[in-house]
């Protein structure tokens, strides 16, 4: 999760295409490079351990966009497959 705020953070669709699982990744992806991610909180993780092969991790996202503040709380679920996480969709 981290690692994916980070790419939305920098502007870098090509990691988080590349970190979506091929049965719910879109085609193409273009980010609003308008948008100034600040700040990831972690409310929670579910599962998603070295042994588990789904996990959920809840987040608050918090972002500055011309002059306005804003945040993205989501709930979203990932999938291990071998041995690579990869984000499934978001629940919430």
């Amino acid at each position: 999760m981290r690692s994916r705020y980070s790419a939305f953070a920098v502007g870098d669709a090509d990691y988080l295409l590349a970190t979506w699982h091929p049965r719910t990744r879109p085609e193409d992806l273009e980010l609003d490079g308008t948008v100034r991610w600040m700040r990831l909180d972690i409310e929670r993780t579910e599962r998603g351990g070295m042994l588990d092969t789904v996990g959920i991790v809840e987040f608050t996202a918090y972002a500055r966009q011309g002059g306005h503040r804003s945040r993205q709380h989501e709930v979203s679920r990932f999938e291990k497959v071998a041995g690579v996480w990869f984000y499934l969709e978001a629940t919430d």
